[in-house]
Order: C-alpha cells, then structure tokens, then sequence
C-alpha cells in the first residue's frame, strides 16, 4: 500500500490517530500533483473550495470541482491528482483501519 504521508510528505499530514481511523489533512497550491497513492475508506471533508483532477489506477482522470463545507464518503481506492484550479486545496479525510 503506497501511503499518502510516504508518497507525498509535503502535502499529507497526519492530525491525530488511533486504533480505528486515522486523520490526514491535505494542503496543495494550484499546479501542484501527487504520486500514486492508496486510500483505505474514508470520509473527505472539504475545508477549501478547489478544482482537482483524479487519476485512477488505469489510467482514466475525472475533473472535479468541489466547494467548501462538502462532507463525502470514499470508498477505498488508488489514485495520483492534480490542483488544476487557481485556488489551494484544503481537505480533511478521515480514513478508517
């Protein structure tokens, strides 16, 4: 499992953990991707409003713009992405073990 905090230290920061979740947040500034890397299922909480685009294992991207205050479940999954807005990325995910 390629882990966020490994893949991209300056971008992923563990804010609190435990025996049954874990809690990143995500920062990034327009322009700026991230490698490959596993999610396990997890809540996103969007904490800044920004355009993004995902990456999937085979290849396939989907572009999204997502607006502040979004509260979302994500199954588990692998993915790189890229800030392709003019705003920075500010997110929460609280990853369940």
């Amino acid at each position: 499992m390629a882990d966020p905090t490994q893949t991209a230290p300056d971008k992923y920061k563990v804010v609190f953990e435990n025996d049954r979740v874990r809690v990143l947040e995500y920062r990034d500034e327009p322009g700026q991707q991230t490698n490959p890397h596993d999610h396990p299922d997890s809540v996103m909480v969007t904490l800044s409003g920004f355009d993004r685009r995902l990456v999937a294992e085979d290849g396939e991207h989907r572009d999204v713009t997502l607006e502040p205050g979004l509260v979302r479940w994500l199954d588990a999954q692998t993915h790189s992405g890229e800030n392709i807005g003019s705003t920075p990325t500010h997110v929460l995910f609280v990853e369940l073990k």
